[in-house]
């Protein structure tokens, strides 16, 4: 049998290697820390469960358009007016069975073959492979270390040329944690306007931030760069509802039909007791999230003091996101347990090995230089995890 030629294109992540070796192990009875996970630990919100429930045992349990439920589409609209200072109507805004899956459908009614797509890198492991399947082409926007894992204006005007039509960017960034000043987010958007792109601005992490940070979404700079803007957020990250599958997206009308368009084929909306417990967490859970956000900032700042005294690896202080990005390279041409390491998928494989300490491998995110870290777990597991991976890098 013949696949499909789009298959060949895609990659399979590197992540899915050192997943299936620390599964293997936790069954054989290992005691495996996993750092691995982009997923909060906290629960969601009880309003969110409660409407849940309740809708479940209200029969709320039928199809509902499309494009989502109204009331849900209103309460997101209100959200984006009073926390971003952005205007939409209900008729702006898709909701879908997860932010990827509003990215996808983004990237499906944007994109085709002959286009070209600039990803900051290091980058979330998706964007690539939706642009592919999408039979557009990736094109890789360096964000180095040295600048705080963030792209230069200069250097996105640079890398415009009559192919390049879009640009996807992701702050709080995942896998980093970098985030955009306001006056960073203009100088963008001046290049955006001036090039004709469309911008993806994945949001997903915008409740996530420290040290009192406030979060912009550059579609809120003007009139001009919100016509280019496709805003990408959800529930997962901030409300802890990962398992809820609930993203949304918010665009200018013809952009979110043609979204609408590719959603309709492929996934429909999100569940009907997804939309209503959505809902009530958008009204009512943002005392949960500010809980949640302190305690990832206490932990964020136990991660940086543990990984400092570690003196082969050297890590940019997160802004937002919950993880941390430390560059790896000292450790290359060591020995980790037995494994002489020469990049990021050999420090993760052989921390896995000889600490027991699960972590992702960089070359997941375009890095080879680098593991990403996540914070999203108790202080306990941080300590511990941090202890185990001094003592095998020694």
């Amino acid at each position: 049998m013949r696949l499909a030629e789009r298959i060949s294109h895609l990659e399979l992540s590197p992540t899915f290697k050192i997943n299936a070796m620390a599964r293997k192990m936790k069954a054989a009875g290992l005691d495996v820390l996993d750092f691995s996970v982009g997923e909060p630990d906290f629960e969601s919100p009880r309003s969110a469960k409660e409407a849940g429930k309740s809708a479940i045992d209200r029969n709320v349990t039928r199809y509902t358009a499309n494009e989502g439920t109204l009331e849900l589409r209103q309460a997101i609209v209100d959200k984006l007016r009073t926390e971003n200072a952005l205007t939409y109507e209900t008729d702006q805004i898709l909701v879908s069975p997860g932010a990827k899956a509003s990215l996808y459908c983004a990237v499906m009614a944007l994109f085709g073959p002959g286009d070209e797509v600039l990803v900051p890198r290091p980058y979330w492991v998706s964007y690539p492979e939706q642009i592919r399947l999408a039979g557009a082409t990736p094109v890789f926007l360096n964000a180095p270390q040295a600048r705080g894992f963030k792209i230069a204006p200069a250097d996105l005007d640079v890398a415009c040329n009559p192919k390049v039509k879009g640009l996807i960017l992701n702050y709080p960034n995942n896998p980093t944690g970098a985030c955009y000043a306001l006056h960073e987010l203009k100088a963008l958007a001046d290049v955006i306007v001036k090039r004709k792109l469309v911008v993806i601005a994945d949001e997903i992490y915008e409740k996530l931030l420290y040290d009192n940070r406030e979060f912009t979404s550059i579609a809120s700079l003007g009139p001009e760069i919100a016509s280019r803007t496709v805003v990408i957020n959800g529930m997962s990250k901030a409300f802890a509802m990962t398992g809820w599958r609930l993203g949304y997206a918010a665009a200018p009308k013809p952009i979110i039909e043609a979204m609408g368009k590719v959603q309709s084929h492929t996934t429909s909306h999100p569940a009907s007791m997804t939309q209503v417990a959505s809902h009530a967490a958008l009204r009512n859970a943002y005392d949960d999230v500010e809980r949640m956000v302190a305690e990832f900032g206490r932990r964020r700042d136990a991660m940086m003091a543990g990984l400092a005294k570690l003196t082969r690896l050297t890590c940019v202080r997160p802004d937002g996101a919950f993880y941390v990005f430390p560059n790896v390279s000292g450790l290359f041409g060591r020995k980790i347990g037995y494994r002489t390491v020469m990049c990021g998928q050999d420090v993760s494989e052989g921390l896995l090995e000889a600490a027991r300490v699960a972590v992702a491998p960089g070359e997941a995110f375009g890095s080879p230089q680098h593991i990403r870290i996540s914070f999203s777990c108790d202080m306990q597991q941080i300590e511990d995890g941090l202890r185990r991976i001094g003592e095998a890098i020694g």
